[in-house]
Formats: structure tokens, C-alpha cells, sequence
């Protein structure tokens, strides 16, 4: 990463290609199967992107570069669990795809000092922007990781027939 940029662009800026490359063999059916009834569909990760994306993370953005040191709620994901449930998941990964794209242009025009900028999140205590872009990171990975699962356990497990029998899969 280069000094004069905030960190984890490259990885924010990849994650909708990186998504879109796991999800090139799937039907609509295969975007909301369920591997378990505790446990999220494509489309309602993807729905969850969708949402946090703006409503989370754009707008804590928003913040850091509005206001001195303002205050932040915890994003509470469990509060939005209908709002997944009965999405589109094309258009809510274009709606994704659209606001990251937008998001990262913003964030690429910041100098790294925009990084020291400070929050107080009221869960964690006081962080920068530069911590919340490492969060950002982290949650766009675990949710590759879960849509990785599920497309592994839906689309290719069944395929592989006894050379899948090793695998053991926890979508």
C-alpha cells in the first residue's frame, strides 16, 4: 500500500469481482438455498451487503469527515434479518456493487491522514477511520468466506461424488 492512501482499498475495491466470480454457476435457487435454517442464503448476504454498505459503513464514513470525533452505534445485523429475507439478490448485489463503487472513489480522493480522523463507537470505545477500513476488510472477508461455503456445499460437493466424501463442508 502506498503512504499516501488509506489502507484496504485494493481488497474493498475487489471484493464485488471476487463475489461475482463465486457466484457465476448459480441459479436463483442455488442464491437462496439454505445450508441450515440458523443460517444465511447467498441472497441474504448478499441483501446484508446490500443494506450495511450504505446504511453502515458509508455512513460512518460520512461521519468521520463531517464531524469531530462523532458518536457511532454498533451495527446490529440481527436487527435487519427481515430486510434479507425476501430480496432480490441481483438487484441487491448490483445496488452492492454500485455503492462500493462509489464509496471507493471517495475514499481513494482522501490523503492517509483522513485515517487518524476518530470516532467514538459506542461498543468499541474510540477508533479511527483507519481501524474501520481494517473492520471493513474483515467483514467483507468473512462473507466471501460464507458465500465460498455455501457455493462449495450447493453447486460442487454433490458434483464431486467420492472425491467430495473428505470434505467437510460447514456452510
Amino acid at each position: 500500500m502506498p503512504a499516501d492512501t488509506l489502507p484496504c482499498l485494493d481488497l474493498l475495491s475487489a471484493t464485488p469481482a471476487i463475489l461475482r466470480g463465486l457466484m457465476s454457476e448459480l441459479s436463483e435457487e442455488d442464491a437462496r438455498w439454505k445450508p441450515a435454517e440458523d443460517r444465511f442464503s447467498i441472497a441474504e448476504v448478499l441483501a446484508h451487503l446490500s443494506h450495511s454498505e450504505g446504511h453502515c459503513y458509508r455512513a460512518r464514513v460520512d461521519r468521520f469527515l463531517a464531524e469531530e470525533t462523532p458518536e457511532l452505534e454498533p451495527d446490529e445485523a440481527q436487527m435487519h434479518l427481515e430486510l434479507y429475507k425476501n430480496g432480490d439478490p441481483e438487484a441487491d448485489f448490483d445496488h452492492f456493487e454500485d455503492q462500493r463503487e462509489t464509496n471507493i472513489d471517495l475514499l481513494r480522493g482522501l490523503p492517509a491522514e483522513a485515517g487518524n480522523r476518530k470516532a467514538l463507537h459506542k461498543a468499541a470505545g474510540e477508533i479511527t477511520l483507519s481501524q474501520m477500513l481494517h473492520e471493513w476488510a474483515l467483514h467483507d472477508l468473512g462473507h466471501i468466506r460464507q458465500i465460498a461455503e455455501v457455493v462449495r456445499a450447493r453447486k460442487y460437493l454433490a458434483g464431486a461424488g467420492p472425491l467430495g466424501e473428505d470434505y467437510q463442508l460447514k456452510p
